[in-house]
């Protein structure tokens, strides 16, 4: 996957409380690979668009400022839910590489940082004055710097974030689950070659 280092973009205010990850991709979509195509399509899916299909002007996504956006500024428990990957494939699809939130569903996080996507905890207060600003002012930029695990205000004010040490280095160097276990390679190799050895009646 990509890593992630440091990411300054337009930032889009989504103000769904408790966003489960069947709003951020419904379920009917779930047997189609990321390969197949379409998953930026997927992302909001019900809210993007109506029943025939057509663009819904009023939804953020959808409006001109917010085009391209690649941070979320969320709401209280984003990612709730059932534990679809699928959510963050949908992510991704739009370029979206950082959700900034108060709180997330735990495996919703966990898919995040298995597969590039930065989820960022901040205050609710903080959260929430940042999508004012957005609403404020469309096409505001946040910046996301993990080495120095700080996020930056369309305002200019800097706030600090926490994250778990092996994640943030999954991230920054860019390793999913296959990397990981690659980084373990070697050492993988000299156990076959040993247990070839000790057990070659096998």
């Amino acid at each position: 996957m990509e890593p992630f280092v440091t990411l300054r973009a337009v930032a889009v205010p989504v103000d769904i409380a408790n966003c489960d990850t069947d709003q951020i991709i419904p379920a009917r979509f779930l047997r189609r690979l990321p390969s197949d195509g379409g998953y930026d399509r997927f992302l909001f899916h019900d809210l993007r668009f109506d029943a025939d299909g057509a663009v819904r002007p009023d939804f953020v996504l959808n409006r001109p400022e917010f085009r391209g956006g690649r941070i979320i500024v969320a709401d209280v428990n984003w990612g709730c839910g059932s534990s679809r990957e699928n959510a963050v494939y949908a992510l991704l699809a739009n370029g979206i590489r950082c959700v900034v939130a108060p709180s997330f569903g735990d495996i919703h996080y966990n898919n995040c940082i298995r597969h590039g996507v930065l989820p960022v905890r901040l205050p609710r207060a903080t959260c929430d004055a940042m999508r004012a600003a957005l609403h404020a002012a469309p096409g505001g930029e946040v910046t996301v710097d993990l080495p120095a695990q700080q996020v930056v205000a369309p305002d200019g004010a800097t706030h600090r974030f926490e994250i778990d040490a092996f994640d943030k280095k999954r991230l920054l160097e860019g390793l999913d689950d296959v990397g990981l276990t690659l980084g373990h390679e070697a050492a993988i190799l000299a156990f076959e070659a040993r247990q070839a050895r000790e057990h070659d009646w096998i």
